[in-house]
């Protein structure tokens, strides 16, 4: 058995059978906590983009909005605990950002999962991922800051894949037949519109706060939404059954604060280009997953639309075009 040293650096590995005639070699391999942050990362984003099959089997038990209340409950009640120091020294500040940043993850996850009732995992994710290239877009209308040409460029071909992922063809191959238009993908549309602003505000608040504070506050409101939100919006039903259960189970611990802490970690240790290359696999994992698990496929026509969503994802985050200098940063946060 390898034995992890307390600072990740190495793992030696013992003789076991090669000991005989004296020639035994042991030897040291190296593991960086580089590669442990990618590693870890890769294996959240898997997490993350399975538990778009894990709700899909359960709300069939389960109302979408009341899955939610419970999930993100249990979120704000366990990230208390893990973060509760943070509570002593809390500002105003803090508390209201993190409050905003709130209603954006309850709008989020609302829509996302009511979407997610009405269509398909694969198709809920690769809607869900258009957030990260509508961030640029919102930066640009709301708060005046220049696109280049390739965020533009892979604005625009997440759009065209968003057409083809969203408007299905008509009977006769009409390429624009708007009334085949499933609810459950303009729906989620409305969760990559609030995960996009909610990517925004994290950005600007953790550069002001404690990035502790802001989640711990973020889910405690989130959780208070989602709870008021269940008789107001929906006739609320549950079944306890086992899928019920583990889709509880992965996506308050595992997908939400075991994924947060880890994330927290990990991104110390990993360039910002290959965190949005790993992040980017979600949709990916999404697909495989609801392959594997539901039996889901994409047509042509959907399939080429994803794949024109990933690409745009990658152009707009990866490309040397993307990379800011430390003064455009501060300009883009609002901090000195």
């Amino acid at each position: 058995m390898n034995v992890l040293d307390a600072g990740g650096g190495s793992a030696v590995r013992p003789c076991g059978n090669d000991e005989r005639d004296g020639r035994c070699k042991s030897y040291t391999v190296v593991v960086s906590r580089s590669a442990k942050a990618h590693i870890l990362l890769v294996i959240i984003t898997f997490i993350w983009g399975a538990t778009f099959v894990v709700i899909k089997d359960a709300l069939a038990d389960i109302s979408p909005l009341l899955f939610n209340a419970v999930r993100m409950s249990i979120s704000a009640v366990l990230l208390s605990l893990v973060y509760f120091k943070e509570f002593k020294r809390i500002s105003r500040g803090a508390m209201m950002g993190g409050a905003a940043i709130g209603v954006f993850l309850w709008a989020g996850y609302e829509f996302q999962t009511a979407g997610l009732n009405l269509t398909t995992a694969s198709k809920s994710a690769f809607v869900t991922g258009l957030s990260v290239v509508l961030v640029p877009v919102f930066l640009a209308v709301f708060w005046r800051k220049h696109i280049n040409r390739w965020t533009s460029l892979g604005v625009f071909s997440s759009f065209i894949g968003l057409y083809l992922v969203a408007v299905p063809g008509g009977p006769r191959g009409e390429f624009l037949h708007f009334e085949g238009v499933n609810l459950g993908d303009v729906l989620t549309l409305g969760c990559a519109v609030a995960f996009a602003f909610h990517i925004i505000l994290v950005g600007r608040m953790t550069q002001r706060h404690p990035f502790a504070q802001i989640v711990v506050v973020q889910m405690i409101v989130g959780a208070v939404l989602m709870a008021v939100s269940v008789p107001l919006l929906e006739t609320a039903f549950v079944q306890w059954s086992r899928q019920v259960v583990w889709a509880l189970a992965v996506t308050s611990v595992f997908a939400t604060v075991v994924a947060f802490v880890v994330q927290a970690w990990a991104q110390q240790f990993t360039p910002p280009t290959h965190t949005a290359l790993i992040f980017a696999l979600e949709p990916v994992f999404a697909l495989m997953t609801s392959y594997v698990v539901l039996g889901e496929r994409l047509g042509w026509r959907a399939g080429a639309g994803a794949g024109l969503i990933l690409a745009g994802v990658l152009v707009s985050e990866l490309l040397p075009g993307r990379i800011v200098n430390q003064a455009e940063l501060v300009e883009e946060t609002g901090t000195d």
